[in-house]
């Protein structure tokens, strides 16, 4: 990466693309922590219900949704690895690729990063990336996910429901 005018505006744009990924990382998680609260509650009610059959069928899916819902919500806050980056190197501002090199390592990498205008801006890009990767694949994904689960288990049990009637 070879930057031909180093600035304030540069600076900035990274500044607050990384303050959007950092917001979509807590929207996320938030999000995920509500699908497990959602699908906790309604576990919880469903549940005594198995003991009636003219609920059993609807609540055996409602149970079934609620937790893959969980599993889903769970995975999708759950803290991970990188996601990867597709250009081949290490990056240094992500505690789960650099937490795998050695403090020597590590400070050597940093040393010759923070020496180089070019290389400090490459490595401030590629954590944009990786965690926008991240966030894409595995958060929203996840999140996405729970919430067609969690929809579509309370949608199916109310027409198993409504039909059993």
């Amino acid at each position: 990466m070879r930057i031909e005018k180093p600035g304030n505006h540069i600076d900035q744009l990274i500044r607050q693309t990384r303050w959007h990924h950092a917001q979509l990382s807590a929207m996320a998680d938030t999000k995920a922590n509500m699908m497990l609260t959602a699908s906790a509650v309604v576990l919880t009610l469903a549940l005594p219900r198995l003991a009636d059959p003219a609920f059993r069928l609807a609540a055996s899916i409602l149970i079934v949704a609620c937790l893959i819902t969980l599993v889903l919500a769970a995975l999708a806050a759950m803290p991970g690895q990188s996601a990867g980056s597709n250009s081949g190197g290490v990056n240094l501002l992500f505690f789960a690729e650099f937490s795998r090199m050695s403090y020597d390592e590590f400070e050597r990498a940093m040393e010759t990063t923070m020496n180089d205008a070019d290389r400090t801006y490459e490595a401030q890009v590629r954590e944009i990336y990786t965690l926008g990767r991240y966030l894409a694949t595995r958060k929203y994904r996840y999140v996405r996910l729970a919430y067609m689960s969690f929809v579509g288990g309370l949608l199916i049990s109310a027409a198993a429901y409504a039909i059993a009637l």
